[in-house]
């Protein structure tokens, strides 16, 4: 797997990816949101297995057992969230009947990813990175590769690069922190993991990611050197 760190310096405009297995509760979306679309681009259908998740990649198909009575079901990525502390994964209402959970509202599971995808939505003619921008907006920014040392705080993962400067533009004016991009090439397929600060100790490291708990509760510390 290729290593790769930037920094970005945004003028006026301008996350380990992801662990192979991750345990946590999972919720499903309610029957309102039939049809609604997705941040991918695609259309919620509650009869498709798919499923949304803070970080991984559009595509992205991933493994899910209910921990309580070891059911499983396979789902793809096609949307972001939940943004409820603690749940890792919002499952379509088919998958959440899979694992038997509907009553219940919410389940103890088990993420493996299976696939990392191949970029598409189920729509061969559009690729999963479509993303909403006003009619103008640009960006310009300097890029120095880097060999970092210490600690950081990585906040996610992403493949959309809009995502990627949008956020790493928000990042670096609310918290006056370096903003360091690893990539990461697996399968294939770019990944873009944002880790913010360059800290001399894990203690300081572990300070900032406190502060961050709040807005990004599943920000993690990294050292710089192991990753």
């Amino acid at each position: 797997m290729r290593r790769i760190f930037f920094t970005l310096f945004f003028n006026f405009l301008i996350i380990v990816a992801f662990a192979q297995v991750q345990t946590g509760k999972a919720s499903f979306y309610a029957d309102k949101f039939d049809g609604v679309t997705t941040a991918s681009g695609e259309k919620y259908r509650h009869n498709k297995f798919t499923g949304a998740h803070k970080s991984l990649p559009f595509g992205t198909k991933v493994r899910v057992t209910n921990l309580a009575n070891d059911k499983s079901v396979e789902v793809r990525i096609n949307d972001r969230g939940p943004w409820v502390e603690g749940r890792i994964i919002d499952l379509s209402k088919a998958a959440a009947e899979e694992l038997g959970f509907v009553n219940k509202g919410v389940a103890d599971v088990k993420i493996e990813i299976v696939d990392a995808g191949d970029g598409k939505t189920s729509d061969p003619g559009r690729p999963i990175e479509h993303v909403m921008v006003e009619e103008k907006e640009f960006y310009e920014f300097e890029i120095t590769r880097l060999n970092p040392k210490g600690y950081g705080v990585q906040i996610g993962t992403y493949q959309e690069l809009v995502n990627l400067m949008r956020l790493s533009d928000n990042l670096k004016n609310s918290y006056k922190k370096q903003v360091t991009i690893q990539v990461k090439v697996i399968n294939g397929i770019k990944y873009y993991g944002i880790i913010l600060g360059k800290f001399s100790s894990r203690s300081k490291a572990e300070e900032f990611r406190e502060e961050l708990k709040m807005k990004f509760p599943d920000a993690f510390i990294v050292e710089y050197n192991r990753l």
